[in-house]
């Protein structure tokens, strides 16, 4: 295990409408207003999206099995928000997303859009040593601590 402290910086809250796309404005805010740390909560409407609900088996690199839907669901997630190798904000989110009594719990692909609306609050995180760098065994953008 590898750790890094930092302190809390500026509180966003943004409110999606309908059609807007999650990741995408999520990533946009993130890179507008440099942030290059974060925790994202995340709850509302959403459609259009796909989710990793688990790899197939134990295999390396890991075969993802996604779960994909087009239709009005409620979401709740947290996730965390760091730069990649190329300095660009990467969010990383799981959430239960759910309509009636079919839930998926995972991590959401890109492509997630809101539904009539959707709240986010990105936390920023100030002096935090953390990036997601492209793991070669997984195939991956892991969170890498330090540096």
């Amino acid at each position: 295990m590898k750790y890094t402290t930092g302190k809390v910086g500026r509180i966003f809250t943004i409110r999606f409408e309908d059609g807007d796309p999650i990741y995408e404005g999520i990533e946009g805010i993130a890179a507008r207003e440099r942030i290059a740390g974060g925790v994202v909560w995340l709850i509302g409407g959403v459609k259009n999206g796909g989710v990793v609900v688990g790899p197939s088996d134990d295999s390396m690199p890991p075969v993802p099995m996604v779960e994909r839907f087009t239709d009005a669901r409620e979401i709740v997630g947290a996730g965390t928000l760091f730069l990649d190798e190329d300095d660009k904000p990467s969010l990383h989110l799981h959430a239960s997303i759910g309509k009636g009594t079919a839930q998926l719990t995972g991590c959401p692909r890109k492509g997630l859009d809101c539904w009539l609306i959707t709240e986010a609050v990105i936390m920023e995180m100030t002096g935090v040593h953390a990036r997601r760098l492209k793991n070669a065994k997984s195939g991956f953008s892991l969170l890498e601590i330090g540096g």
